[in-house]
């Protein structure tokens, strides 16, 4: 197998990428069932609907890379952190796989959506069997911290679903406040992302306060990330926010930014468009893109996502880690906020 070029990915991820994706395959092989393999191997890109393989895979491998690098950042080798990747990346892609149900996405990485391809049933069967894969991968890891560091994935993964369920019950609320958007988004987000900056230096038996740190990076991180989304499906180039423009507004997402702007002082006709039950139509989607930046909403999702960059790198700087790894981190943290910080 080889692993398809990603333009414009970080030398630290391809390298990631490159050591990871054999591992990956073997950790599906021998944890899933016959079964249940075989629709991970479709949903990683591995092989096609009928079980051939296709010989390429274009994953990027963000949250295992990271890993990897809290591996090292505790003084282990990468060698060290492979569980730990490997753990980690099983959970997310749990969590698209049953993403894609719950959104009725019909593509992902231009194919069709694993759900779509072998029916509901055994696309959750197959997401809920990634999950015990990846406690397992952790429990039979050498690490002095496995027990340990199953246990904080196992609470990232339970956060990720409280945020996924508070995200789903905002979609029926209309009090919905920036404190409560910002803890959602803080969990569905900002969860695995810490786990992923921490994870491998917990497995490795790493000090405690690197460890916290390292989490506390991973989350403030992936708060911009979400925040810095919710712009992008607002006001993006479409190119880059890898989704259609709009189309949070249409489905009424209960999003950062409009969040701040329902709460702003004055939003009587944006709750008036966006609370009703009518659908939007495009004069109305651009009447609401228009309202929520005059309530605030976009300067506010900018400010608090510079408050989280910032915040990230204060926790950074504070661990005692190899000025290099460092550096690896803040690369990889450029790349998922597509920018340099």
């Amino acid at each position: 197998m080889t692993t398809t070029p990603v333009r414009g990915l970080s030398p630290v991820l391809d390298t990631g990428r490159t050591m990871l994706g054999p591992a990956l395959r073997d950790a599906v092989r021998s944890h899933l069932g016959p079964e249940m393999s075989r629709i991970a191997h479709y949903h990683f890109g591995w092989s096609d609907a009928e079980g051939r393989p296709t010989g390429t895979w274009g994953g990027k491998m963000v949250r295992p890379t990271l890993a990897l690098l809290s591996a090292r950042a505790a003084g282990a080798a990468d060698a060290d952190g492979v569980p730990a990747a490997l753990a980690v990346e099983l959970v997310h892609n749990f969590s698209l796989v049953h993403d894609d149900i719950m959104d009725g996405d019909e593509t992902r990485r231009g194919r069709p959506t694993a759900w779509t391809v072998f029916g509901v049933p055994d696309a959750i069967l197959a997401g809920d069997a990634m999950v015990t894969a990846a406690t397992s991968v952790l429990l039979e890891a050498p690490g002095a911290g496995a027990n340990s560091a199953a246990l904080s994935l196992m609470t990232a993964t339970q956060r990720m679903i409280d945020g996924q369920t508070a995200d789903v019950a905002f979609e029926r609320r209309d009090d919905v406040t920036p404190a409560e958007c910002l803890r959602m988004a803080g969990d569905k987000t900002g969860a695995l992302l810490g786990c992923a900056c921490s994870l491998g230096a917990e497995l490795v038996g790493g000090e405690r306060a690197v460890v916290e740190r390292l989490r506390a990076f991973g989350e403030h991180i992936g708060l911009a990330f979400q925040l810095v989304d919710d712009l992008l499906g607002i006001w993006g180039d479409p190119d880059r926010a890898g989704k259609q423009v709009g189309a949070d507004l249409r489905a009424r997402k209960k999003s950062l930014p409009v969040v701040a702007a329902l709460n702003a002082p004055g939003s009587d006709e944006l709750r008036a468009l966006y609370l009703r039950s009518e659908p939007l139509t495009e004069g109305a989607v651009q009447r609401v893109t228009d309202l929520v930046e005059r309530a605030g909403g976009r300067d506010w999702a900018r400010d608090e996502a510079a408050r989280q960059v910032a915040e990230a790198g204060e926790c950074l700087a504070a661990a005692r880690i190899p000025d290099d790894v460092r550096g690896e981190f803040l690369e990889v943290a450029g790349f998922i906020l597509g920018r340099q910080l």
